[in-house]
C-alpha cells in the first residue's frame, strides 16, 4: 500500500512539474515592467496579510480567546 501511495504521490509530482514547464515554455511576448510591478506587489501584499493573519492568530491563542467556554 505504502509503495502504492509513493507512486502516485510521485507520479502527481512529475506531472506537476511537466505542466509547469510546458507553461514556462510557451513563447511569446516578455512581460512588461507594469506586470513586474503588479506581481511584486501583489505578492508582498499577500505576503503582508498572511503574517497579520498568523500574528492575529497567535494573539488570540495566548489571550485564551480559543478555549472553549467554561460554564459556572
Amino acid at each position: 500500500m505504502r509503495i502504492l501511495l509513493m507512486s502516485f504521490l510521485l507520479g502527481m509530482l512529475a506531472a506537476a512539474g511537466y505542466f509547469a514547464y510546458s507553461a514556462m515554455a510557451v513563447g511569446g511576448e516578455p512581460i512588461p515592467t507594469e506586470g513586474y510591478v503588479a506581481l511584486a506587489l501583489g505578492a508582498g501584499f499577500s505576503v503582508i496579510v498572511g503574517i497579520g493573519l498568523m500574528v492575529l492568530l497567535f494573539f488570540s491563542s495566548r489571550r485564551g480567546y480559543d478555549e472553549p467556554p467554561r460554564f459556572r
